[in-house]
């Protein structure tokens, strides 16, 4: 499913509704719900285009978004002939659901208002001989020539810049229901499943009539709608777990990274700290000590000078009492 551009290119005046009736005309609404028994429903918006008739122009559409991994478009593209009518029905993938949901429950109905989700219709007239003629897609060759005209669809798009191409943007509105007003919702606000749809058995095609082989088939496509919705969210929801799962081993080595960081910091600090101090404390002794020598040293020498004048021999024997008393 193709994602919005800006590769948008007008027909001269000509806008959409004079290619296409679109409804709904400007946004898509889908009902969040779940049902009394708990199962989840998946919400899905049908979206109509018409031909407008008045011409034989045959008209090429493609149907964009800019959430390609949120929605499940079906058909995102297709070819509509005078006087017909295409009906594409949009799903909303379980995992956005719920993350929608979340949203809903931490802040209510103005989280989802602001919605920036947006489809974009393309459309352009493409000539007879692009559009051939009808294909039974019972039928063998039916089957090849849609797929055909399926991958002429996608080579036109993706030259679509060459194209005059018209576009019309349609707005996205999700609004949640509760459970008790969940059948008051549009019937065609959600498809519900529990489980994979189980396929019918095998039947023969000896014995049945050509209405119900046509609609075995209907009833198989049914079915395999069924089966990639549900694929579809199994794949998101494994995605998510896994890189939820990769993400928390990312926070967690972080973490690991930055407590050591901090340890080996811790360390290396009381370990400068301690060695400064204890430097600080050997150097003020040391000059505590020199000061105090050098005071009685000094002291002594002008005790010895004076007793020296005086003549007093026995000053020694003084000084070696003061010694002694210390």
């Amino acid at each position: 499913m193709a994602s919005v551009d800006n590769n948008n290119s007008n027909a001269g005046e000509e806008s959409l509704s004079d290619l296409l009736e679109v409804t709904p005309d400007s946004a898509l609404q889908f009902f969040l719900t779940k049902d009394d028994s708990g199962e989840a429903s998946t919400p899905k918006c049908i979206m109509t285009l018409k031909h407008p008739g008045g011409n034989q122009d045959n008209i090429a559409f493609k149907v964009k978004t800019t959430q390609p991994r949120r929605y499940l478009v079906r058909p995102n593209q297709g070819l509509i002939a005078p006087g017909g009518s295409e009906t594409v029905s949009i799903l909303l993938v379980e995992k956005d659901k719920q993350l929608l949901l979340n949203s809903y429950n931490r802040l209510g109905q103005s989280a989802l208002d602001h919605s920036k989700d947006k489809f974009l219709v393309q459309a352009t007239k493409v000539s007879p001989d692009f559009a051939g003629k009808p294909a039974d897609s019972s039928s063998v060759e039916g089957a090849k020539a849609n797929k055909e005209l399926a991958e002429a669809l996608t080579t036109l798009w993706n030259t679509s810049s060459e194209l005059p191409v018209v576009n019309k943007k349609l707005h996205v509105k999700h609004v949640v229901v509760e459970s008790s007003a969940s059948s008051d919702a549009p019937k065609s606000s959600s498809v519900t499943f529990a489980a994979p749809p189980a396929l019918p058995p095998i039947k023969t095609m000896e014995n049945m009539t050509q209405e119900q082989i046509l609609t075995e088939v209907s009833n198989l496509r049914r079915r395999y709608d069924e089966l990639v919705v549900f694929s579809v969210n199994l794949t998101a929801e494994r995605d998510i777990l896994n890189n939820t799962l990769e993400q928390t081993k990312r926070d967690l080595n972080r973490e690991m990274a930055l407590r050591a960081s901090l340890e080996n910091t811790s360390s290396s600090g009381a370990f400068k700290t301690a060695t400064t101090a204890s430097r600080s404390n050997q150097s003020d002794g040391f000059r505590l000590t020199f000061v105090q020598t050098f005071i009685l040293a000094l002291a002594c020498f002008v005790m010895g000078i004076r007793m020296a004048a005086r003549g007093e021999v026995g000053f020694v024997v003084m000084l070696s009492k003061l010694f002694t008393d210390k």
